[in-house]
């Protein structure tokens, strides 16, 4: 599936990925491939992405996480997912 995550001034990250964690209103989802459509607000917390590669222009946004080989994490203050068809787009600050 593809996912972008979006700020006003960067493009975080565009690619594929096996899942992504986000920080939900009423607490953390996981969002995998095939997924039914959703449009979900986001709160402060790690949007983490799953995936087996992350291109060298965004390396420079995504933490690195320790727990999978293949989990990278970006810090949001709020947002909004919207998700159908296998893509998503998440707008966030």
């Amino acid at each position: 599936m593809n996912i972008k995550i979006l700020t006003p001034e960067f493009v975080i990250f565009e690619g594929e990925v096996e899942s992504v964690l986000l920080p939900g209103k009423s607490g953390q989802f996981q969002i995998f491939k095939n997924h039914a459509a959703i449009v979900s607000a986001l709160v402060g917390g790690k949007v983490k992405i799953y995936t087996e590669k992350v291109g060298s222009a965004y390396q420079k946004y995504l933490i690195k996480e320790t727990e999978a080989k293949s989990s990278y994490s970006y810090e949001i203050k709020s947002g909004v997912l919207e998700f159908n068809n296998d893509k998503g787009i998440i707008l966030c600050e």
